[in-house]
């Protein structure tokens, strides 16, 4: 039988529950610094992905995202918001699409419903996802630093931020291969846009302009599945915003789910 994921709880703010989902190769530990920001007005969940972090024993039988997001929810307190970052952001959107009313809102942070480029859709281009996954064969920590490079790229720290990054998510256990390999697999073959209609939770998507990960061009096309999201840029920003811009980026995570509150209690 499959363990239930570990979790990591902090704060005892009065507000909202919020729910954290790191991106691929990563752990919660990307995320310890900037929490400091949101605990104060909330209870703030790390979640770590099967297979990373302190989770990184607890495996699916096979590596898909519904197997991820089985396995994911649970952990999920009841009326939280859900906070997903790159792949995490992925996962946070399908879980919005299957539990509609129980998750009170969503935001997702240099995150896609598709991240894979083709001719109708600015994303991750195939060749260099493929590149991952051969690196990966060959070295998971060279992998890791070139993944991280590419993430911060465009930003005026970008060394300091993958350095930052980098040394945040070592203090945990390295990622199983099953894991890595399977997260590069589900933002190679997974694609939302068609059920992005179907979340009915309030929405808010942050972006990076300099993200090369997930192009700022893909955001206009993002807002037109999901007409009722709200959409955010931060000018300087590359794929980790809340890394190169915490303050900025709380703000906008604060604004949204307090006007959350303000509607509930109205």
């Amino acid at each position: 039988m499959t363990k239930s994921l570990k979790i990591r709880s902090f704060g005892s703010g009065s507000g909202s529950d919020l729910v954290l989902l790191h991106g691929w190769g990563m752990n919660s530990g990307a995320f310890e610094q900037w929490i400091e920001l949101l605990t104060p007005n909330y209870k703030v969940t790390l979640v770590d992905l099967p297979g990373f972090g302190i989770n990184h024993e607890v495996l699916p039988e096979t590596y898909t995202l519904q197997s991820v997001c089985d396995l994911v929810e649970p952990a999920i307190p009841s009326n939280a918001v859900l906070l997903g970052w790159s792949l995490g952001g992925l996962v946070a959107q399908q879980l919005a699409i299957q539990l509609g009313a129980a998750i009170k809102g969503l935001v997702t942070i240099g995150s896609s419903p598709c991240f894979v480029q083709n001719e109708n859709w600015t994303g991750i281009k195939k060749d260099v996802l493929s590149m991952f996954v051969k690196q990966l064969d060959i070295s998971y920590e060279k992998t890791l630093e070139r993944f991280l490079a590419i993430q911060a790229m465009g930003s005026d720290n970008a060394r300091v931020e993958a350095r930052l990054l980098k040394k945040a998510i070592t203090q945990f256990p390295s990622p199983a291969s099953k894991a890595l390999h399977g997260g590069l697999d589900i933002l190679a073959k997974s694609d939302l846009r068609c059920e992005l209609g179907r979340i009915i939770t309030p929405t808010l998507r942050l972006y990076g302009k300099l993200d090369s990960i997930v192009p700022i061009a893909a955001a206009d096309a993002i807002q037109q599945l999901q007409l009722q999201s709200q959409s955010i840029v931060i000018p300087s920003a590359a794929h980790g915003p809340f890394i190169s811009h915490p303050e900025e980026t709380a703000h906008f995570v604060h604004q949204f789910v307090g006007g959350l509150h303000r509607s509930s209690t109205s």
